[in-house]
């Protein structure tokens, strides 16, 4: 199957150009600071009572912005291509370029939630349950506008969906950003909804930023197996890529606020 041809430009006036990748950002902020409140207006979803207020979410809106952005970059440039922006240093933030790392990303929003949450006086835990609640959104924008640039393809594969990416050969491979939207961003958007609307989940703090944790790190372990290990890295031990070696903490991370939020509710 041969890629389609999608011009990785959204739309251009003049000298404005917006790019698909860069839309897939700006709706995911948008979703997520409108569903943040719209769970502030649910006090049944907490047991009775809220441990926020619309006003935290206006004001948490430019720090999360800087953590994911600012994060999701230095992840990248710091686990995945170090030597090449060591001698590069003037494109370290030539975000418009690609190059984000999810694991960085994480790192940076759980940094800035903790000091956000520290300066207003809110549960810490509670509110990365948030953070976890809308996340697969912006999972399942960002590996739609991965396969829109057509990069971070898969390994080459004979499956009749296989499809021959440009820039990566004339030989079909799969598309895993596919994989990694219906996985991390689909089925654990799924997941999450659920436990929170069906089980009330947010009575439970961390049960929801455990399984968000655990989940996108189980997705990304199993579709490392299919996916192209970046050219400059290739695997790092035995048959395991570097994506697959950075999910393992959040494995173990995610099953211990699962196990530490159900043995508190008990």
């Amino acid at each position: 199957m041969q890629f389609p041809n999608i011009d990785p430009i959204a739309f251009e006036i003049g000298p404005f150009i917006l790019r698909w990748y860069s839309l897939a950002y700006m709706v995911g902020f948008l979703f997520g600071w409108r569903y943040l409140i719209a769970l502030a207006h649910r006090p049944a979803l907490w047991g009775g009572q809220v441990p926020y207020n619309p006003e935290h979410v206006e004001n948490f809106v430019p720090w999360i912005t800087l953590g994911v952005i600012l994060g999701g970059r230095l992840g990248y440039v710091f686990f995945y291509n170090t030597d090449y922006y060591l001698a590069n240093p003037s494109e370290i933030f030539a975000i418009w370029q690609g190059g984000m790392s999810f694991h960085g990303g994480l790192i940076g929003v759980g940094l800035t939630t903790y000091i956000f949450t520290r300066y207003y006086k809110l549960s810490f835990i509670s509110w990365s349950d948030l953070m976890g609640a809308c996340a697969p959104v912006g999972l399942f924008l960002g590996r739609i506008a991965n396969f829109i640039n057509g990069e971070l393809w898969g390994r080459t594969s004979d499956v009749p969906w296989a499809i021959i990416f440009p820039g990566a050969g004339d030989l079909p491979r799969h598309p895993s950003q596919l994989y990694e939207a219906g996985l991390e961003g689909l089925l654990l958007m799924l997941v999450v909804t659920t436990l929170i609307l069906k089980y009330k989940a947010l009575t439970k703090p961390g049960l929801i930023s455990g399984v968000f944790i655990f989940g996108y790190g189980l997705s990304r372990f199993i579709v490392e197996f299919v996916r192209e290990p970046d050219g400059h890295l290739g695997f790092i031990i035995g048959n395991f890529s570097m994506g697959q070696l950075l999910s393992l903490p959040l494995l173990i991370l995610g099953l211990f606020l699962i196990g530490r939020a159900m043995r508190n509710a008990k």
